[in-house]
């Protein structure tokens, strides 16, 4: 399978305070990351997409006929997990209906480029605030903005459930239970600069051998930890399959060194509401808790799984054993992370 490239940009002091360039990423890595946003994104960042409730706008379409308009192709940004996750789970949910539904591999510049155009339906991963300020400055108002559906995208350093370390700073006094290692990623990653650059100054983590490398090597490091029963740190990120594939936990980080978590978002076309009620209230139904996308991811993308080479038999797979979320989504009462 060809390497998918990680997305990432690089949390930024803003006003004096720490905003997030979230991180999006495959499951087989990739090289330096795409930026989205400028040096000095500041400007273009737009807070009213941090207030979005992720089940605002979800009512009941099970009872809604198919729509007659039923080729629709959805834009999945090259890379990131969670965007074929969604697009390949509408595309399983619709085609069952009897629509015709493509799901198209984009950067994410040629994504919105194309939605705005009409050429594209549909986008389900709009990284919000921060990471694609520049794209709704340029698009937003193009766009038919069909909801947010996970609000906790962050970057963050995790560590086996069962090690002691609760928050960053214990890795300090703690670095000898982990090998004196945090494994990380590219180099050129938005969550690796992030690391460098705030949380080991602002954590004093200089005694910590920060071995920078690559997202497989991360998780095949993981992976032999956990078969070995031995504590380790490394540099992750939600959502990302690997919270339901090894026994990790997120460390606090009460400084906010990796920033905060921002909204993911679906867009349509202009139109599509209209052209396509039942594809699009659909769309405005989904909204997954942590455990949940991870579950899904982990059958897509993990290798003791598909590997990211059959998404759409992944899906219906896990619609199988999910069969009372399936139903859920379809009646507007997923809750997402909410209890």
């Amino acid at each position: 399978m060809k390497k998918r490239k990680l997305l990432a940009v690089v949390a930024l002091l803003s006003a004096g305070a720490m905003t997030l360039s979230a991180c999006g990423a495959s499951n087989s890595g990739g090289g330096s990351g795409e930026a989205s946003s400028t040096d000095n994104p500041s400007s273009n960042v737009d807070q009213k997409w941090a207030n979005c409730k992720v089940t605002e706008g979800a009512k009941d379409a099970s009872g809604l006929k198919a729509d007659s308009k039923k080729d629709i192709t959805i834009g999945a940004f090259n890379g990131w997990d969670e965007s074929f996750a969604t697009a390949h789970l509408l595309k399983y949910q619709l085609d069952k209906e009897g629509y015709n539904v493509t799901v198209k591999g984009f950067d994410a510049g040629p994504g919105y480029t194309g939605l705005a155009k009409g050429d594209i339906d549909l986008i389900t991963d709009a990284w919000l605030p921060l990471t694609h300020a520049d794209y709704m400055k340029k698009f937003g108002d193009k766009l038919e903005n069909l909801g947010c559906w996970y609000d906790n995208a962050k970057l963050t350093i995790a560590v086996n459930k069962d090690s002691k370390a609760q928050s960053i700073g214990d890795l300090k006094s703690m670095a000898s239970e982990y090998n004196n290692t945090l494994y990380g990623i590219e180099a050129g990653a938005g969550l690796t600069k992030t690391t460098q650059n705030s949380a080991i100054p602002k954590y004093g983590l200089d005694n910590l051998n920060f071995k920078v490398s690559s997202t497989p090597a991360m998780l095949s490091q993981l992976k032999k930890a956990t078969a070995a029963n031995q504590d380790v740190a490394v540099t992750l990120w939600r959502p990302h399959w690997a919270y339901e594939a090894f026994p990790v936990r997120d460390l606090a980080d009460p400084k906010g060194a990796m920033g905060g978590a921002e909204k993911i978002y679906s867009f349509g076309r202009p139109g599509f509401g209209k052209d396509n009620p039942k594809a699009a209230q659909l769309v405005k139904n989904l909204a997954f808790s942590d455990e949940q996308l991870s579950s899904l991811e982990n059958i897509m993308f993990s290798d003791s799984k598909y590997g990211g080479k059959n998404n759409d038999k992944a899906v219906a797979e896990w619609a199988g054993q999910n069969s009372d979320w399936i139903q859920k989504w379809e009646q507007g009462k997923l809750t997402g992370n909410q209890k």
